[in-house]
């Protein structure tokens, strides 16, 4: 009955055309997440990544959650750097490198994402292959995916 509830608001909420950009990812994300009967098992991402330190570990995701919920959840990104995951709010200390053979399976950054990233280069070449993992969604087809934490800039750290 519940899911009944939210499929019917979600669907009236997408024929609304002047939701911002942060709630039609919200509505979407929610809308492609699996029925509750599917096992939490068959939802795992596992990804590996590199601190800033040069360490590799594998890390888990859920399929439906961020890149950036990931990296929170084994401490790699501080999550009170991070405030929201609305891209209006972002400031890009959830910039991540991902591994060039996965950028070209990912869906492209959005201009609202490269405008982020671009703003706070702070007169630095930006990377190719920066991205900002509060707008990447984990997928099962992201398994194995490689992803670098750089180290913290100056102007975020205390």
């Amino acid at each position: 009955m519940a899911i009944a509830g939210i499929q019917r608001i979600t669907s009236q909420i997408r024929l609304n055309p002047t939701l911002s950009l942060y709630s039609r990812t919200i509505i979407s994300r929610s809308s492609t997440t699996t029925s509750p009967s599917a096992k939490v098992s068959d939802r795992i991402v596992k990804i590996i990544t590199y601190d800033p330190d040069g360490q590799k570990r594998e890390i888990v995701g859920l399929s439906g959650q961020t890149l950036l919920k990931a990296l929170t959840n084994h401490n790699l990104i501080d999550p009170a750097s991070h405030r929201l995951e609305d891209i209006d709010a972002c400031s890009a200390e959830c910039e991540v490198n991902i591994a060039e053979e996965w950028l070209e399976k990912l869906p492209p950054a959005t201009y609202d994402e490269q405008y982020v990233l671009k703003r706070n280069a702070r007169h630095r070449i930006l990377n190719k292959h920066s991205r900002l993992g509060c707008q990447v969604v984990l997928t099962q087809e992201m398994q194995g995916m490689v992803v670098a934490v750089p180290e913290p800039k100056p102007w975020d750290t205390p």
